[in-house]
């Protein structure tokens, strides 16, 4: 038995004890945010000058929205008509680096999905596979982290979409799964930092690439936990003695954004469009500086979207990028999600089976080299062993 189910159930019974409360102060919570949203919303000067000064004065790592041209509470309809378009969608996965392996190797997967709206012809499919091996794996430091796997992934996702928009039918919309803000680690917490910055300067020359082809980009997350906004309404909450102590406060502390959202958006409307202000912002400047709207997208489902300023900067790109994404969402009937996204994990995913798969290819071809094999861990052999759960 894994689990003091005794245990568990006397702090269950806790945890619902509590909850009526708790629920209660998070209601008192989204009334006070939106109650902020509202007293503010035509402040957008006043707010970017007060974002600006703590940042310089109090706290350079500050993370929040930055209000764009429109009112905090604004709130866009689903336009009434959408065209013809090229959509694009891409996803990836990836196998790290197993110590506990027989052999030792990475694998970044990319699906990609594309097809024209006015066409009757279905979907097509592309995937790409990039098998990392011997001196790939190892940096100046150390092997190859995760975080820069990751990174990679990222970086062959955008490459994929710059390279399918390449001669397709205008408007071209792509967009992945998770946030385009991508960021370095601090200065010493990564052992493969060189590598990881290599990677992110080409991440944002393939963002570039989308800017020169006039692609409408975005990135789709899904049910955010982010406060960007709540941070921003924060900081208009708090007086100028206050703000001095911006990193000890956070008066709306248990809230999100998606709290707030859920109740001023009706099913297909957008929220006013912000930039983001964090450390990372110098990293993403004119054209591709990173912007984000919050999207209701049906059955209590929000979205946060963020795109480049090339695409918040346009009123044609942005309708033609609302259109797409809730029409794609309509297509998953109760649980709304891009349907090209979907497809395209589809595509991307690996399995447990195809990675055991790939680790036996690479050891047959090893072996049949004359080139030493490994064996699996002593504490993996322990747990592969008949009659272990995982």
């Amino acid at each position: 038995m894994s689990l003091d189910f005794q245990q568990i159930r006397q702090q269950v019974q806790q945890l619902g004890q509590k909850a009526p409360l708790l629920e209660k102060h998070r209601q008192s919570l989204r009334d006070k945010a939106n109650q902020l949203l509202a007293a503010n919303a035509q402040d957008l000067d006043a707010l970017r000058g007060k974002v600006d000064f703590v940042a310089r004065k109090y706290d350079n790592n500050l993370r929040c929205a930055l209000p764009g041209s429109e009112p905090l509470n604004a709130r866009t309809p689903l336009p009434a008509v959408s065209q013809p378009s090229t959509l694009i969608a891409a996803d990836g996965s990836q196998i790290n680096l197993d110590r506990h392996a027989e052999v030792q190797y990475c694998l970044v997967n990319v699906g990609a999905i594309h097809m024209r709206t006015d066409s009757p012809d279905a979907p097509a499919t592309r995937v790409e596979s990039q098998l990392l091996y011997g001196a790939d794996l190892y940096t100046r430091t150390g092997l190859i982290t995760e975080a820069a796997l990751a990174l990679l992934r990222d970086l062959n996702e955008r490459k994929m979409l710059a390279e399918l928009a390449q001669g397709a039918a205008p408007p071209v919309i792509t967009f992945t799964d998770g946030q385009m803000e991508l960021w370095l680690p601090k200065s010493g917490d990564s052992p493969d930092s060189d590598t990881q910055q290599g990677r992110l300067e080409e991440y944002i020359q393939a963002l570039k690439a989308l800017y020169q082809l006039d692609v409408i980009t975005a990135g789709y997350v899904d049910k955010p936990g982010s406060r960007l906004v709540v941070r921003l309404l924060e900081l208009a909450s708090l007086t100028e003695s206050e703000l001095a102590e911006i990193k000890e406060r956070y008066p709306l502390q248990g809230l999100t954004d998606r709290d707030i959202y859920l109740e001023v958006l009706a099913p297909g409307e957008r929220s006013a469009v912000f930039a983001i202000h964090s450390s990372s912002a110098k990293l993403y400047k004119d054209e591709i500086a990173l912007h984000f709207f919050y999207l209701n997208v049906g059955r209590a489902g929000l979205a946060r979207v963020e795109i480049p300023a090339w695409v918040a900067g346009s009123p044609e790109k942005m309708e033609a990028l609302h259109a797409a994404l809730i029409e794609q969402c309509r297509i998953m009937g109760p649980r709304p999600y891009p349907y090209l996204l979907h497809r395209a994990h589809e595509v991307a995913v690996v399995s447990i089976r195809e990675k055991e798969q790939a680790t036996q290819w690479i050891a047959q071809e090893l072996r049949q080299r004359g080139v030493p094999v490994g064996e699996r861990s002593f504490k993996q052999s322990a747990k592969d062993l008949p009659g272990k759960g995982r």
